[in-house]
């Protein structure tokens, strides 16, 4: 089965349908089967995304990106920091 990314809008929207559902006295097996997703997958969602508007899933999607791309320069600058150390100690 392929496996289809959905935006944070869509996940947001179909939160907002499921708890309709939800409302209505619909099981949360039955919840997932007609969102289209695994039981897994929409409590994941809940977790992730749940009480958050649209605008704010895309301020925090944006704020992630930017902690990896952060981490990333970090551990590049500490890895230069420590082979320039060795180097200035002698011990190549």
């Amino acid at each position: 089965m392929a496996r289809i990314r959905h935006s944070a809008e869509q996940i947001i929207g179909k939160l907002r349908e499921a708890e309709v559902l939800l409302g209505q006295g619909v099981k949360v097996p039955e919840v997932a089967r007609r969102l289209g997703v695994t039981v897994q997958t929409y409590y994941r969602w809940r977790k992730e995304y749940g009480g958050l508007k649209t605008d704010q899933a895309k301020r925090f999607k944006e704020l992630e990106r930017e902690n990896a791309r952060l981490k990333k320069l970090v551990a590049d600058l500490a890895l230069d920091k420590a082979m320039l150390q060795e180097v200035a100690s002698g011990n190549f």
